[in-house]
């Protein structure tokens, strides 16, 4: 796992001069499943967010919430570090490296790499991600991102191991200032889960974004529930 996260990194690093011509396409990032900055961040870009998540039916109601702070310390690589919350109990640490190999077709598209290591307090056990990022601006107004990798790796944990992760995020600018988007998370695995998220981005201005969102969830074993979901960010 390691040898494949310095591999993507060096790698990744060897072709950010593609990221200088042409420019990296603009396109949202997903709310729930969060990136590490967007692809082809500007070195020095800093970002702190908090993400939410609250189930709108079932017992017993445990609020998701989670802090993070994210920094580009290279054009087109940045890292993240992350709290995770249930209600009012800290349940991970959570580290996140992300990088860009450059953009594909004529600049509307790019593409690179996520690695997100987490220690979760309760099982007192670490899970290793590897996800493939690919995203691409359509038109002036429509716009995709995909997430594609392995996660919730442990070796011990036959349940968990292997984990297929699928996001993908389609999102349509109503104007300057406001997003449309709709995203959807998959799962298998051990933890096998399915979430919907319908969702709305808007610029508050001072470099201040919120997104919102209510959506399904359904984990293993369980019937589908509403949810609600918001994440505020503040650029610097």
């Amino acid at each position: 796992m390691f040898r494949t996260i310095l591999f993507g990194l060096c790698a990744s690093l060897a072709t950010t001069p593609a990221l200088a011509s042409p420019r990296a396409p603009v396109i949202p990032e997903p709310m729930v499943f969060d990136m590490v900055r967007p692809l082809g961040a500007e070195r020095g870009e800093l970002e702190a967010n908090v993400l939410g998540l609250v189930p709108l039916s079932g017992q017993p109601h445990v609020v998701e919430w989670a802090p993070e702070i994210e920094f580009a310390f290279a054009r087109g690589h940045a890292i993240e570090f992350e709290l995770p919350f249930e209600n009012g109990s800290l349940a991970e640490f959570k580290l996140g490296l992300q990088g860009t190999f450059g953009t594909l077709n004529n600049g509307r598209a790019i593409h690179g790499w996520q690695y997100l290591g987490v220690y979760d307090r309760h099982e007192k056990r670490v899970f290793n991600t590897l996800l493939y990022l690919i995203g691409e601006r359509f038109s002036e107004r429509w716009s995709a991102m995909a997430m594609v990798g392995v996660g919730e790796v442990s070796p011990g944990f036959a349940n968990d191991k292997d984990a297929l992760l699928i996001n993908h995020s389609t999102f349509y600018d109503v104007n300057e200032r406001s997003v449309a988007g709709l995203e959807i998370n998959m799962r298998s695995g051990g933890r096998r889960s399915v979430r919907v998220t319908p969702q709305w981005h808007q610029k508050l201005g001072g470099h201040t974004n919120l997104q919102f969102g209510l959506g399904v969830h359904k984990a293993r074993g369980d019937v589908a529930r509403p949810e609600a979901a918001a994440r505020l960010i503040k650029e610097f």
